[in-house]
């Protein structure tokens, strides 16, 4: 009898430390809140979708970001892979500093670690989107008045 009553205390002390081990699992899982990992994420690497928009622009040419896009300044125009300004591209960009450019016009522009475009204010006549993920590019040259094409 005193071999059954000691087995039976050992059952109820292995269900004990397997309930507390459900428990602990169960406060972790609360503790993480969902949809997160416990690892943290740098910001900086974050990528966001930002939307370049420069359909305004006439005569259409083509536009890039150095580094992230194909260059306008190749050897052969007509194959080359660069963008076209008569249609509007996602990009995916992490934070920092980029640059605009076609063939006339070209600025820089920064992504926020919040996603967000920010750009210098003398640019507000020609450039748009500012504190959003849209880059509305309106000016084929820094002025907005109409000019005598270069070609």
């Amino acid at each position: 009898m005193n071999s059954r009553k000691l087995t039976k205390t050992h059952a109820h002390a292995q269900l004990w430390k397997g309930g507390l081990a459900f428990l602990w699992a169960v406060a972790f899982l609360v503790m993480v809140p969902v949809g997160q990992s416990a690892e943290p994420i740098n910001p900086l690497l974050q990528e966001f979708t930002i939307t370049v928009d420069p359909t305004a622009l006439v005569p259409p040419t083509s536009w890039n970001v150095p580094g992230v896009t194909p260059l306008i300044y190749t050897m052969d125009p007509i194959s080359s892979e660069a963008l076209k300004t008569t249609a509007v591209k996602e990009l995916y960009l992490k934070p920092g500093q980029f640059r605009f450019g076609s063939f006339t016009f070209d600025f820089p522009f920064i992504v926020s670690r919040e996603g967000l475009l920010q750009f210098a204010s003398t640019l507000d006549q020609c450039v748009k989107g500012r504190g959003t993920q849209t880059l509305t590019v309106l000016c084929s040259h820094t002025q907005p008045y109409p000019q005598e094409p270069d070609y």
